[in-house]
């Protein structure tokens, strides 16, 4: 086997042409085998093998740096440059991450998760490079669904005045995690389809080349004078307009012509786009024929493709998923809003009932809370389905756009809290601190599926900026009995006792049932407390704690700083300066990629770690000093 002799980047180069496909049919067994059992991101990195074993072969890794947008297509990277073992623990807690990450390997030059940021990263490298006087390539790879968010193309402007070599390839496979859209998904679309052009390119290449002597110097000559043919054959020729050179479209499976294309690259003394055409989820048929559900995926059977993860239903998405839709046909008002996460937001099944009440702006976040600010004040209720920690790309125009004005929007906010596997970039710990400083935010987290349904029911009839956030999985089933009509900025009392009270905010009022259920074990009386809101804070259910417990504990899976446990504290220390606190949340770090419930047992946030808080802070002491 030719990948068990690659220890590291250069040693691909010790390969013959003829050995290129027999190595990539290599890498992606090896990728299909490892994330059959681990889970991961399947199909965009069986859709790269071949470009990045070209990246490999035409650049000196790690002196070159690759900077991978978004991340997650790394993996054959990572096995190129030897890290062939962390595969067998990839994603897990303390394994090998699922997306590049400086500290883990000098071959990753940046660490990314998020999208449309390796331009300007890799723009910022290459200025640093040309300031400190140093002599190396600079690659960005982007997807074409990255340059629908708007941070490609500021950083394409500027790139555009670079007066040394940058390289920028494009990887275009026509999709992000769902099908692309828009004006660029198009445009991409006429030059992939414009063959006149680019067989015109490969037949006088390749006559001029056979010319002895001088044709290697008369090809690359014509490569320095055809802006003219290209902007006849390949109307707008949009990276061209804009100062970048463009090369291509050159097949993104041929790793030849790619080595070709990209030491062409190497010699232009500005910014070039390399234009590399792919197929998400190559080499295996099932990712092929639905790359969205095989992007990320959980282990699976390799010979049918279906998951070896048992199906939870429902899972909060799944619930949201049903109630907007029932909500859309009793309010014919109602929009939904998602940025290339039609699936994942649950927000397809709606797509398909309503189209035309249905936006899909692509990987543009930002763009997506403006233009929902722009329904609302035109007398629309717009939803804007979003990841906790996508949000974050809008924050500005939540502040600005949406929140000054007092629009009507809702944010749907999946996957608030811990996410697992994807690690730092994609952990939805820190929206209620960033939400809860904007005026005129209110921020709600149901405690079970029920409670969901009734946030969104109250949601679309609320008449201001409104966030309701959720976790990712299975939706809660317990605590059904307890169904109080959910009133603005009010908590819901569950278990009143006296002594201790917890307050526990959307996924860890279950963690505080089942603290509850321990300490009554030991003979400790405990209230239960389902805050519901976040902000306002529910002042009248805190002063009613306040009378009869000693010890209130604070219960969110949101980091501390700025969270719902600091807002309780502050108030309760100014006016019960006698009653004890203590906050149950997540410490003020980023938190790496593992299970879910791993994390939250290291973390401190599990019901076993409260109940030794609470012992270690409180009871001890009290039994002390009695």
């Amino acid at each position: 086997m030719f990948l068990e002799k690659i220890e590291q980047s250069s040693d691909i180069r010790k390969l013959k042409e003829e050995e290129y496909p027999v190595l990539a049919q290599e890498i992606r067994q090896f990728l299909l085998e490892k994330i059959s059992h681990t889970g991961g991101h399947l199909a965009s990195n069986l859709g790269v093998v071949e470009l990045t074993m070209a990246l490999h072969l035409a650049f000196d890794l790690p002196k070159d740096k690759i900077i991978w947008d978004v991340g997650h297509q790394s993996y054959t990277h990572k096995l190129l440059s030897g890290r062939k073992d962390g595969f067998d623990d990839l994603r897990q807690f303390g394994g090998m991450s699922g997306f590049p990450k400086r500290k883990e390997s000098p071959y990753d030059a940046f660490d990314t998760g998020h999208s449309s940021t390796s331009i300007s990263a890799g723009l910022g490298i290459a200025q640093a490079r040309e300031i400190l006087g140093e002599n190396y390539a600079v690659i960005s790879v982007i997807g074409d669904g990255a340059l629908t968010g708007g941070m490609a193309y500021e950083a394409l402007n500027n790139a555009a005045q670079m007066k040394k070599n940058f390289i920028i390839i494009l990887n275009d496979n026509e999709m992000s995690i769902s099908k692309n859209v828009g004006g660029m998904s198009k445009y991409l679309g006429g030059v992939r389809t414009r063959e006149s052009y680019a067989d015109l390119k490969q037949g006088v290449d390749k006559a001029l080349s056979s010319i002895p002597v001088v044709g290697k110097s008369l090809s690359y000559g014509l490569y320095l004078a055809k802006n003219g043919i290209k902007q006849f054959l390949v109307p707008g020729m949009l990276f061209e307009d804009m100062g970048i050179t463009y090369l291509g479209p050159v097949d993104g499976h041929n790793v030849k012509e790619m080595v070709q294309i990209l030491r062409e690259a190497r010699r232009v003394r500005h910014a070039v786009l390399v234009h590399v055409i792919t197929k998400k989820g190559k080499g295996y048929g099932p990712a092929e024929k639905n790359p969205a559900r095989f992007h990320g995926v959980d282990p699976f059977d390799i010979a049918t493709g279906k998951s070896l993860k048992e199906k939870v239903y429902p899972s909060y998405t799944d619930v949201f998923s049903q109630k907007i839709c029932e909500l859309g046909r009793e309010n014919p008002k109602l929009v939904a809003i998602t940025a290339a996460m039609p699936d994942g937001t649950g927000l397809t099944k709606f797509s398909k009932e309503f189209p035309e009440r249905f936006f899909d702006v692509g990987i543009a976040e930002a763009h997506a809370v403006t233009s929902a600010a722009g329904m609302a004040s035109a007398g629309l209720k717009p939803v804007v389905a979003v990841y906790s920690s996508f949000l974050q790309r809008g924050y500005d125009q939540v502040l600005h756009d949406v929140c000054i004005q007092d629009l009507p929007v809702l944010f749907a906010i999946d996957r608030a809290g811990l996410v697992g596997s994807d690690g730092e970039t994609h952990q939805g710990i820190f929206d209620i601190s960033f939400l809860s400083l904007v005026p005129g935010m209110s921020i709600m987290a149901p405690k079970n599926l029920w409670e969901l349904q009734s946030m969104l029911e109250f949601g679309v009839k609320f008449d201001g900026p409104l966030a309701i956030r959720y976790p990712r999985g299975q939706a809660y089933r317990g605590l059904q009995e307890f169904a109080a009509p959910v009133e603005y900025g009010k908590a819901e009392m569950l278990y009143e006792e006296e002594g201790i009270a917890l307050f526990a905010l959307g996924s860890m009022v279950s963690t505080g049932e089942h603290v509850r259920e321990k300490l009554k074990s030991k003979g400790y009386s405990c209230t239960l407390v389902n805050a519901r809101f976040v902000k306002p804070l529910d002042t009248e259910m805190v002063d009613r704690l306040c009378k009869n417990h000693r010890l209130i504990v604070t219960m969110e899976e949101n980091v501390l700083r700025g969270g719902m446990g600091m807002c309780a504290t502050r108030y309760i220390h100014e006016h019960y300066p006698d009653i004890r606190v203590i906050q149950v949340a997540l410490p003020d770090a980023y938190v790496e990629h593992g299970n879910v419930s791993v994390l939250r047992e290291m973390l401190g946030i599990d019901s076993d770690s409260v109940i030794r808080r609470i012992f270690e802070e409180y009871l001890n002491k009290e039994q002390q000093d009695s």
